[in-house]
């Protein structure tokens, strides 16, 4: 590994030099067992604790394939779908590798005792499979995580609809919390040349997904003008949300949780904050019985924010706790897009405030390649910034899985993997030094 990292941090390695290297045998990766996937069984979910199952384990190099690449990992990011892994919920992940395992010769090497989490990277090509010919060795870049086969007509207008479409590091192995990883070479894009490798690695997953959920024709369609709330505003998904709001002349009514979270919207240059735990809402009377008369307090606030208006689109992703109000406050012929369901998958509404105020609610599940495109295409230029608040070695991954999965982090969490260090990676100082307080703005609350 120490070859590869120094033809990295060199200044004059040629990709016949990234190409003459000799692979090693073996790679560092974060892992989950699968003799353990009942660890925590009688728990409750938040007392179930990354930091148990996580593991840091040496690992075989995978087999190269058609149409895929090996990356040496500089640095990665955690995601919500990490520390469902890590708490084996809703499922355990392993049932997603043994079905992939089953499709074909060469999906069977995902199929192990261990799964390789992680679904961000920031890295540099080592080797290109038959068939890659948009990539080759020595090329810095980020990835998406969207894995599909596409033999199915189905995928062909959107991708997202492959029936065998799914996440790299969460239903397939070999994922970038990882020295290596093993990804299909459609799933790699040019790394930003202003950030460096950790700064890189944090957009990917969040800021596409918030893409798609939001901007996409697939998603909302958010156009100027449109009053967007957005529950988290400042967390991993949220933040990514906020900026796409504000950025396409849209008016976001952040919901947070606390003054400083708070803060972070402002800094952002949101106007319209509203901190839930201050305002003491309270959506569920008990576990089965929710509140309308909150709903209502909750949209008064809104209107109050928005000068009488009521809500064009909802970026949801609390999804039980908030789904109910979420429906309610929306206008008349609005749109609710939902990705994810952090606080509980079985969302009640009263279904009247749909059907006679003709809503819309939209399933939105991360993104396609063009819009992974688009959006890493955005942090390239400046006008969405990476919101990275804490860097992690690749040892305390655990620690890093164990604070998203109890909210107390900011924005994004990143990881080192093959980096020695922060701040290593950048290119094009001269765009750096334009963005440089919004690209520290979460590092500096």
């Amino acid at each position: 590994m120490k070859d590869i990292l120094d033809a990295i941090q060199s200044k004059d390695a040629t990709s016949a030099d990234f190409a003459a290297l000799p692979l090693p045998d073996s790679y560092r990766a974060i892992t989950v067992h699968k003799d353990e996937t009942e660890m925590f069984a009688g728990l409750e979910t938040r007392d179930k604790d990354p930091r148990k199952s996580i593991h840091l384990d040496e690992v075989p190099v995978p087999e190269l394939g058609p149409g895929e690449a090996l990356v040496a990992v500089m640095a990665s990011s955690v995601n919500y779908n990490s520390v469902w892994t890590s708490i084996f919920e809703p499922l355990s992940t392993f049932g997603f590798l043994e079905r992939y395992g089953r499709t074909n010769e060469l999906a069977k090497r995902h199929d192990l005792p261990y799964h390789i989490i992680g679904s961000d990277l920031a890295g540099v090509v080592l080797r290109t499979g038959p068939g890659v010919n948009a990539w080759k060795p020595g090329d810095e870049v980020v990835a998406h995580c969207l894995s599909v086969e596409l033999e199915s007509s189905d995928g062909h207008n959107d991708t997202m609809l492959d029936p065998e479409q799914r996440i790299w590091g969460f239903e397939t192995n070999f994922g970038g919390l990882a020295e290596i990883a093993l990804v299909k070479s459609n799933q790699l894009m040019p790394k930003p040349a202003h950030l460096s490798w950790e700064e890189a690695a944090a957009p990917g997953l969040v800021n596409s997904t918030a893409y798609r959920q939001l901007v996409s024709r697939n998603g909302a369609g958010m156009k100027q003008g449109d009053n967007v709330l957005i529950w988290g505003a400042s967390g991993g998904l949220g933040s990514y949300a906020t900026q796409f709001a504000l950025a396409g002349g849209a008016n976001p009514i952040c919901v947070v949780s606390s003054p400083q979270k708070a803060e972070i919207c402002r800094s952002m240059g949101a106007e319209a904050i509203i901190d839930r735990n201050a305002e003491g809402y309270r959506f569920w009377k008990d576990e089965r019985t929710q509140d309308p008369k909150e709903w209502k307090r909750f949209g008064k606030r809104i209107r109050e924010l928005t000068g009488g208006e009521d809500i064009d689109i909802v970026f949801e992703h609390p999804g039980r706790e908030t789904f109910g109000a979420s429906v309610y406050v929306t206008r008349k012929g609005g749109t609710i897009t939902t990705c994810a369901s952090t606080s509980g998958y079985l969302h009640e509404y009263d279904n009247r405030y749909l059907w006679m105020s003709l809503k819309r609610i939209i399933g939105s599940h991360f993104a396609n390649y063009r819009e992974a495109w688009e959006a890493n295409r955005l942090i390239a230029k400046g006008k969405i910034h990476p919101t990275l608040s804490k860097v992690y070695s690749l040892q305390d991954t655990g620690q890093a899985a164990y604070d998203v999965h109890r909210n107390l982090h900011q924005g994004k969490v990143g990881v080192l993997c093959l980096a020695p260090e922060e701040g290593l990676g950048v290119r094009d100082q001269e765009t750096r030094a334009k963005h440089i307080d919004a690209i520290n703005r979460f590092r500096n609350v």
